[in-house]
């Protein structure tokens, strides 16, 4: 479940961190056979021991509390006493409901869990730019990053901002609230699951056979997006791009095919490595009787980037969405600052380092057009225009993101444009296209609604339920198997969006 990594090196994380020296000695990791042969099993043995819900929420509580705890105790603390905080001042916001008292309390909660957050994750990335700002030489603080803080961090916002805005009741059992909080199967990756859509299961909830069923296939549907596929692409990246240890040499030579096969490959590695990791949680919240909204909708079929984020991470984007796109700015709501600012906000999240703000404002800026341009005349594009413009645009989206150092990022765009001055193809790219042909056309393939269609097909033909069941256990258990051996001799599975 956890591997001794150490430091986390540039080579392991691609070069992500920046500003904050973020040291964790283990991570938690799903993609482990630890996991799924030893820690699941017992947790599922103790929780259907019992059929009433206080004892099986007492269950998910206390091993949700060993999986964060297992190798960093001291994090434990902040997590229980983060969800103590935002507990009573959810009781306070109710009892002052409609006075000015639950606007102060609503802020004070605010400034509690956005000010720890900040201290974590960006104090180091503020101190580095203001000492080359103003050549002065403060500290730039060495701080431990806990896992899945910025998702914790905004399930507590939005559980306060709901009681305020009367949409939920406060929780009166402070257990309850730190199963909400606490609960493994989202709590370090995600998704970003609202009080709102598991209030009603924390207190009533059952497991039928067809949660069972479709629990463990959509676990199994993840690790096998993780482990075989996003694992995979990851090493074909490496390959193409260098990483953060080299000074990303490998792009200085790269030619315009090898830069955007190389960005269509990371485009892929983050959808199959962050889709794989909602695919489980959704799965193991299933299997417990939680339903969790979806988090990907086959983004990549998009026809323009403002769908393209109603499909993908859609608990990130639907939270800026209600929380933040209509603060009034200046005084009144503003639709293009509205946008700014969830933009800004959105690659902010995402690390501290500029690379990530750009991401977001580059993001921002082709919505902006969006809205401009009109949906009703973007639905008049061809779609054939509409596809290839929104894949090129994604495409060297997930570039920006890749890249943090922003000198690697310029040599990487000079890379796509032709104006590094090498040429269209190069050996290094031809052989990695053909080698990992069959991978990049499956993660093409598998990318899309196919698996949905055929079982939609499947399913209208009269006498083929019983084989299509057949066929899906078969596959399940090839899925598993696969995974399950490729996981001996891999000792490094960290999920991508465990460092935020």
């Amino acid at each position: 479940m956890y591997r001794n990594l150490g430091k986390y090196s540039a080579s392991m994380t691609f070069g992500w961190f920046s500003g904050i020296d973020i040291v964790r000695s283990v991570v938690v990791v799903f993609a482990d056979l630890f996991f799924i042969y030893f820690f699941l099993p017992l947790c599922l043995i103790f929780y259907f021991a019992t059929r009433k819900t206080g004892i099986r929420n007492a269950v998910l509580i206390v091993f949700s509390l060993v999986f964060y705890a297992w190798g960093e105790p001291v994090w434990l603390c902040l997590l229980v006493g983060y969800s103590l905080i935002n507990y009573l001042t959810g009781l306070l916001i109710e009892r002052f409901r409609g006075r000015k008292g639950a606007k102060a309390v609503l802020a004070l909660s605010l400034i509690i869990d956005l000010g720890v957050l900040g201290i974590f994750k960006y104090s180091g990335f503020f101190a580095d730019n203001i000492n080359v700002l103003f050549g002065v030489s403060l500290k730039v603080p060495d701080i431990a990053l806990p896992i899945g803080i910025s998702f914790y961090t905004f399930q507590t916002i939005s559980y306060s901002l709901d009681c305020y805005w009367g949409k939920v009741s406060a929780q009166k059992s402070f257990a309850k609230f730190l199963l909400y909080v606490s609960m493994f199967p989202q709590l370090v990756a995600g998704p970003i699951v609202r009080y709102s859509t598991i209030a009603a299961e924390i207190d009533c909830r059952k497991t039928t056979a067809k949660d069972l069923s479709d629990g463990f296939s959509r676990i199994i549907l993840g690790l096998g997006k993780k482990v075989v596929i996003a694992n995979s692409l990851n090493s074909v990246v490496t390959a193409c791009f260098g990483t953060a240890d080299n000074g990303y040499e490998a792009i200085k030579t790269l030619s315009i095919a090898g830069a955007w096969y190389g960005t269509a490959l990371v485009a892929l590695w983050y959808y199959f490595d962050f889709s794989g990791y909602s695919d489980i949680a959704i799965g193991l919240g299933r299997i417990f009787g939680f339903h969790f909204e979806e988090n990907f909708r086959y983004p990549f079929v998009c026809r323009n980037i403002t769908e393209f984020w109603q499909r993908w991470h859609i608990s990130l984007g639907s939270f800026f969405r209600d929380y933040l796109l209509y603060v009034p700015i200046f005084g009144k709501r503003r639709k293009y600052g509205g946008l700014f600012l969830v933009w800004f906000c959105t690659g902010l999240w995402h690390g501290a380092s500029w690379n990530f703000i750009f991401w977001g404002l580059y993001y921002g800026l082709f919505i902006c057009i969006e809205m401009w341009i009109g949906k009703k005349r973007m639905k008049k594009w061809p779609a054939a225009v509409s596809h290839i413009y929104s894949k090129i645009v994604i495409a060297a989206g997930f570039g920006i993101f890749y890249f943090e150092e922003l000198g690697a990022l310029g040599t990487f765009f000079k890379a796509l444009a032709g104006a590094n001055g090498n040429k269209l193809t190069d050996p290094v790219t031809n052989n990695l296209f053909m080698n990992n042909i069959f991978l990049f056309a499956a993660a093409i393939i598998l990318s899309c609604p196919v698996i949905p269609k055929i079982k939609e097909l499947a399913a209208k033909r009269a006498g083929t339920h019983y084989a299509a069941r057949t066929a899906g256990i078969v596959c399940n258990i090839a899925v598993l198997s696969v995974s399950s051996l490729l996981l001996l001799n891999n000792t490094n599975n960290p999920f991508l969006y465990f460092r935020f």
